[in-house]
This record gives structure tokens, C-alpha cells and sequence, in this order.
């Protein structure tokens, strides 16, 4: 009988020098993505299921796929939740004040639609 231990999930993630500032900015060019970047932002991380986009699951896990794959967010599976958190030092690193330019004209828009 094998007493192997299972492996834990895990997800594909660019390496640093991998990101791209283009797939970058692709990611950050949808509304839902926007959302969801805004969210991690103000917090240490989060399940999926915990930021509510008006989108359906499939296309919920579609913009967090497209995020993840740009190098924007991490994620991992804890349990059956999979967590995900901001790569805000990574991004900093690669692109100075992009991301808090990027997060700033978010905020102005949503307290101009308010």
C-alpha cells in the first residue's frame, strides 16, 4: 500500500522577468478585472467567491484566469477556496506608480458615477 502524500494544487504564475507590461495593461483594461484589482488592493487577499462581480462564474473565473496569467494577482488553493492576493511589490518593482495610477483613476471614476 503507498503512503504517498497527494500534492496540493497549484496554478501557473509568469515569473518576474516573464511579465510584460502589455499583458499587463490588457488585463487591466476590463471593468470586472479593474474590481477585482481595486478589492486586493485594500486587503491582504481573498477567495475568489468573496468579490462580487456581476458576471457569471464562468466569466468570473475567466478575468481572475487572465489576471493571474499576466503576472497581476497570485493565486493558491487553500482547501477547496482558491485565494488570491495583489503581486503589488512585483508590479512596483517592474512598473513605478503604474499600478497607483492605475487605482487612483478607478477611484475617480466610481466617485464620479456615485
Amino acid at each position: 500500500m503507498s503512503s504517498a502524500t497527494p500534492q496540493p494544487r497549484t496554478l501557473d504564475h509568469p515569473d518576474l522577468a516573464e511579465i510584460r507590461l502589455e499583458d499587463v495593461l490588457h488585463a487591466l483594461s476590463d471593468p470586472a478585472r479593474l474590481q477585482v484589482v481595486h478589492y486586493l488592493a485594500h486587503g491582504d487577499e481573498a477567495s475568489c467567491s468573496a468579490i462580487d462581480l456581476a458576471v457569471s462564474k464562468s466569466t468570473s473565473t475567466h478575468h481572475f484566469r487572465v489576471l493571474r496569467e499576466a503576472g497581476v494577482i497570485r493565486q493558491v488553493y487553500r482547501g477547496t477556496a482558491k485565494m488570491s492576493c495583489l503581486r503589488r511589490e512585483d508590479l512596483d518593482t517592474l512598473f513605478p506608480g503604474l499600478l497607483e495610477a492605475v487605482l487612483r483613476a478607478y477611484e475617480t471614476r466610481c466617485v464620479r458615477r456615485a
